[in-house]
């Protein structure tokens, strides 16, 4: 399947695409964003929130894996960094299979516990101080996604 980009000159950019992309989910999309600390990932997951109507503060995770909120659809916000075991059976495929968008950040530390089918963003910080989105659709759901998207 193709990759796609998209140029993020400042945060409002991030929260923009995210927001674009919230109005085409559905039910059970799944997203897994990687990336260094500082590239981005929080950003987009707000906008995201904001995208699905969203109105409380969205935070990363960290210490408590699971966030949700509540919009025209559940988000389920994961960070997964501090899960010890990739293997241990914390319910993740109740929130994949759910009524709900779920965003996965560090996503490769479960990735055996992952769909087969998802959208993977990959988020880079340039020299210039720009974030660079990289969008990898696995399934024919993605992929139409993504042309549609960029």
């Amino acid at each position: 399947m193709a990759t796609y980009q998209y140029i993020s000159k400042q945060p409002e950019d991030t929260k923009d695409f995210a927001k674009r992309l919230a109005g085409l989910l559905e039910a059970g999309d799944v997203i897994a964003l990687e990336g260094d600390l500082g590239a981005g990932k929080t950003t987009f997951t707000k906008g995201l929130a904001e995208g699905l109507g969203i109105t409380r503060n969205v935070n990363s995770p960290t210490f408590t894996i699971i966030k949700e909120y509540q919009g025209r659809l559940p988000l389920y916000h994961m960070d997964v960094y501090r899960v010890e075991d990739a293997f241990e059976d914390l319910g993740f495929e109740e929130y994949f299979e759910g009524n709900g968008v779920t965003v996965v950040e560090w996503a490769h530390l479960i990735e055996a516990q992952l769909p087969e089918e998802l959208l993977l963003l990959q988020l880079y910080l340039d020299e210039n101080g720009a974030r660079r989105i990289v969008a990898e659709p696995k399934g024919n759901r993605y992929e139409e996604l993504c042309k549609e998207i960029f």
